[in-house]
């Protein structure tokens, strides 16, 4: 433990030092006393005693350095030195630290958000054993019941696996809907993930059969709120889309489930599809919505699973084939093949819609990082010229040059810590409102931000990479003098202040540089999500109310239900201040689709996909109500909602790709059912093209059919009003409404706006956070100019002060300052040109509207950057001008 100890002397200086004297005391009494035993005088021995024992001092500095840590002392010495300079320069260090807190903060908080989505092992037992089943492609992830009860029979294949589909459950029994996110799970779910309950016991494999009651597992938080406690929720009674459930236990509170970006408060049986959703949904072969992950067994690798899972494959398709499928379809089933990758990490949507975007906004914050860099580099190196006396004295007291450059870098250490530190609390609160840009479909994404070991050692080495590369260079420069010229200089115009001064240069033209690329990008997505919110999406979505009903408690038979939606409609047109009404299965935009393949005569696609048209059940007045333009033919009529007379309205993409640009009114189609049409359907009208899952997607072929004329009667309904007034005005009446056809009858509201808004949640966050970091690119840049111009005034001085005295006048010496400036300016455009259009075609895939390379936006780029850089500049440039020459004289 002598190491210890000397650890602990590091932090007592004082008492070591006492130690040492009374130490030394002791020794040179107790040798004093030897020879004053010999016959020496007292005071002959204690002086011989001293004599013999050599320099005290230097003796007491070889032992206190035997007793410490010398590196940690010298280190603790160094920062209480650093920490005096920087608190002696406040502004410099305010500047520094604040910097470097954005820079930080803002690649924590992007690598957090990375972190997070995709590294970030799940909270299970041993996840570096989990697999994930696909099928031809490892994005192809989602299967039905009747292939994953075929794969779980795969023998000797896993050591366990599960299925696992998304939902949302309503707990509300009639009114206001309360959506509650869930999950489908397979009964060795948590057996296999080593999931723990807090209270009660979790689903067994016992309790997920054919024909079972369904029981219930809840999210600890989610058992927290609802009943106050996990153990006061075991044994109660859930209500989930109308159907009371057992709750068994609660989960452990650090699990969320398998999908990282959602979590799941509610885990029902898998078997319980059959009491929610009819008793032959198990069996349904075109209901993919499950999701298979296995737990590797001990004696089998991943390459043998995938070899086990492709011999398996042909057993499995053939035991499932759909029958309704066409005999090409069949074919191409027959064909898939099975395979596994790692899931340590879980499943996730956001990752294929976030991770580009991820990738984007960290170069982004990288080079707002390096621009801080550069910004506090420069100023290290007008603060070197300032230091030259004090670096000049310490090395011709014989302090040697790396010990001089230690003590600078250790400053700039302290300031990248401090930085660090402010920018961590930055991170934390920007992650967060990052997040809160990010929606799962309708509801707000969740991510675990919960710092771990990956994001503070990137935040530690991203301050040590940052003290280095803004710090080192300035440190070499400021040691490389003579100090007998520097000393003889006085700190004006010392050895090697001309470099210095073109090195600052440099630095700024590197961060004019940087800052228009970084200006350009966020030009570009800005200007691609102003087009995105400007574009007409062939609806007008403002003062619409969506009002989605679930008719599905009320009891009634399947066939029922259009009749019941055509009683609501009539209903809800007759509330005070509803100037229109009408309903709808699917409303734009609001994450569902349902497409078909058509079939019409005269029409040969050239690939299967070309067959393809999106569909969509709506009433009468849909197109009046929603603002699509109606172009030519008839609208739908309220008798034909559940009519056997099959009848469309079809837009211009439908009727330019399969009718070939003739009129498609009164003309038919079919969709295809097995291997051939089904019952033909009568076009009665064209509309325009409106959007339907994307605002930046293409125009897609779509067919409008009464309700109730789909294959499946939906026992869900949305109701589109458009008010005289705001649309929630009509709300009380639409939920009275409901009410009185039956109490079932459960509502989710929003407003069509906030659903169109939804779509936008990435660009909006691409735009909006590229602004800021461009804003800021752009006042780092303009900082590092003023600097160097400033500094550059300072030191010609002198210069400038014989100008004037030799005639020149305030306006010749303004013009000079400001046409150095543009210089560095015109050679940073020059630059970051170059760099804007390499880099910025990583965002080809993001922009709608704009080319990655659009020069309207890199002028309006150069010209924003130009026009604020010579700004900064005039502020020394009117200072130069305003030099007394006589001043300036007397003190070259």
């Amino acid at each position: 433990m002598a190491w210890f100890s000397r650890f602990l002397n590091v932090f007592r200086g004082e008492r070591l030092s006492s130690d040492l004297d009374r130490e030394l005391e002791f020794h040179l009494a107790a040798h004093a006393d030897q020879l004053e035993a010999l016959g020496m005088p007292r005071a002959d021995a204690e002086r011989e005693a001293r004599r013999r024992f050599g320099n005290r001092t230097a003796g007491k500095e070889r032992t206190h350095d035997v007793n410490v840590l010398g590196w940690l002392e010298s280190l603790i010495a160094d920062l209480r030195y650093a920490a005096r300079a920087l608190v002696a320069s406040p502004a410099f260090t305010l500047v520094a630290i604040l910097s470097l807190a954005l820079g930080i903060g803002a690649n924590t908080a992007i690598f957090s958000l990375t972190d997070a989505l995709l590294m970030k092992p799940l909270p299970v037992a041993h996840p570096e054993q989990l697999v994930r089943i696909h099928m031809d492609s490892a994005a192809d992830d989602e299967f039905t019941n009747p292939l994953w009860e075929a794969i779980r029979g795969i023998p000797d294949a896993y050591g366990g696996a599960f299925a696992y589909g998304t939902d949302r459950f309503d707990l509300a029994q009639g009114g206001a809907r309360r959506p509650a996110p869930a999950a489908w799970v397979s009964g060795d779910m948590f057996r296999v993930l080593g999931v723990r309950p807090v209270a009660g016991r979790l689903i067994e494999a016992g309790d997920d059969v054919r024909g079972c009651g369904g029981v219930v597992a809840l999210s600890a938080g989610f058992a927290e709120r609802e009943y106050g406690s996990a153990a006061a929720a075991v044994g109660r009674t859930i209500s989930l889309n109308g159907h009371p459930f057992p709750v068994i236990g609660v989960a452990d509170p650090e699990f969320f489930g398998i999908f990282v970006g959602r979590t799941a408060d509610i885990y029902l049986t898998q078997c319980a599809q059959a009491i929610l959703n009819g008793p032959t949904v198990l069996d349904q072969r075109s209901r993919w919505y499950l999701n298979i992950i296995a737990r590797l067994d001990p004696s089998v690798n991943l390459a043998q699973l995938n070899a086990k899972l492709r011999a398996a494959a042909p057993g499995v398709y053939a035991a499932t084939l759909p029958g309704n499928y066409s005999r090409g379809n069949q074919q191409e089933y027959l064909k898939r093949s099975l395979g596994a990758a790692p899931a340590a990490t879980g499943m996730s949507e956001l990752r294929t819609r976030y991770a580009p975007a991820l990738f984007v906004l960290g170069i982004v914050v990288g080079v707002v990082l390096l621009i801080a860099c550069a910004n506090i580099a420069n100023l290290l190196l007008a603060r070197a010229a300032a230091r030259q006396r004090e670096i000049a004295i310490r090395l011709a007291i014989g302090a040697g040059r790396w010990r001089v450059i230690r003590q600078l870098l250790t400053e700039s250490l302290l300031l990248a810590v401090l930085g660090a530190g402010l920018g961590a609390l930055f991170a934390r609160w920007a992650s967060r409102a990052i997040v809160g840009f990010i929606r799962v479909g309708a509801m707000p994404a969740w991510l675990d931000l919960a710092p771990d070991l990956r994001v503070l050692g990137f935040t530690a080495a991203v301050a040590a990479g940052t003290a280095l590369l803004f710090g080192l260079v300035p440190a070499w420069r400021a040691t490389r003098l003579d100090p007998q010229a520097a000393l003889k200089a006085g700190g004006r115009g010392a050895v090697g202040d001309a470099a210095r001064h073109r090195l600052g240069k440099g630095l700024v033209v590197a961060q004019v540089a940087l800052s228009l690329a970084l200006v350009a990008a966020s030009g570009l997505l800005l200007g691609s999500f102003r087009r995105l919110v400007t574009l007409d999406p062939g609806f007008r979505r403002d003062g619409v109310l969506l009002v989605r009903m679930e008719l599905g408690n009320m009891g009634r038979k399947r066939e029922e239900y259009a009749a019941v939606k055509a009683d609501l409609l009539r209903r809800v047109r007759a509330v005070p201040g509803v100037q229109s009404a009408a309903a709808s299965l699917i409303t734009p935009l609001a994450g569902f689709s349902w497409n078909d393949f058509v079939l019409v005569p005269g029409y040969a696609p050239a690939s299967i996909e070309d067959s393809l048209a999106m569909f969509n059940e709506v009433s009468d007045g849909y197109f009046a109500t929603m603002g699509t333009p109606f172009l030519e033919g008839r609208d739908i009529r309220m008798e034909e909602m559940g009519s056997t007379h099959r009848v469309a309205v079809v837009n211009q993409a439908l009727a330019r790709q399969f009718f070939g640009g003739a009129d498609p009114v009164g003309r038919s189609f079919g969709t295809l059912e097995g291997d051939s049409a089904g019952p033909q359907i009568e076009v009665i009208g064209v509309v325009g093209n409106a959007k339907y899952q994307r605002l930046d997607e293409a125009d897609k072929p779509t067919a409008y059919i009464p309700i109730g004329q789909g294959r499946v009667p939906e026992t869900e309904v949305t109701i589109a009003i458009r008010a005289a007034g705001s649309p929630m005005s009509v709300l009380p009446g639409v939920r009275a409404v409901a009410a009185s056809v039956s109490p079932a009858i459960s509502l989710d509201v929003s407003t069509f706006s906030d659903q169109v808004g939804r779509t936008l949640a990435r660009p909006r966050l691409l735009a909006s956070l590229s602004g800021f970091f461009g804003a800021l690119a752009l006042l780092l840049a303009v900082i590092g100019l003023y600097g160097t111009m400033s500094y550059s005034v300072e030191r010609r001085r002198t210069e400038i002060g014989v100008r004037m005295a030799l005639g020149a006048a305030r306006a010749e010496v303004l013009r000079l300052v400001v046409r150095e400036a543009g210089v560095l300016i015109a050679a940073g455009i020059l630059a970051g040109t170059a760099i804007a259009v390499a880099g910025t075609r990583l965002l080809s895939s993001m922009l709608y509207g704009v080319t990655p390379t659009d020069v309207p936006t890199f002028l309006a780029a150069a010209a924003a950057l130009a026009a604020v850089a010579i700004a900064a500049s005039l502020i020394p440039a009117w200072r130069a001008a305003g030099v007394d020459p006589v001043e300036a004289l007397r003190e070259g």
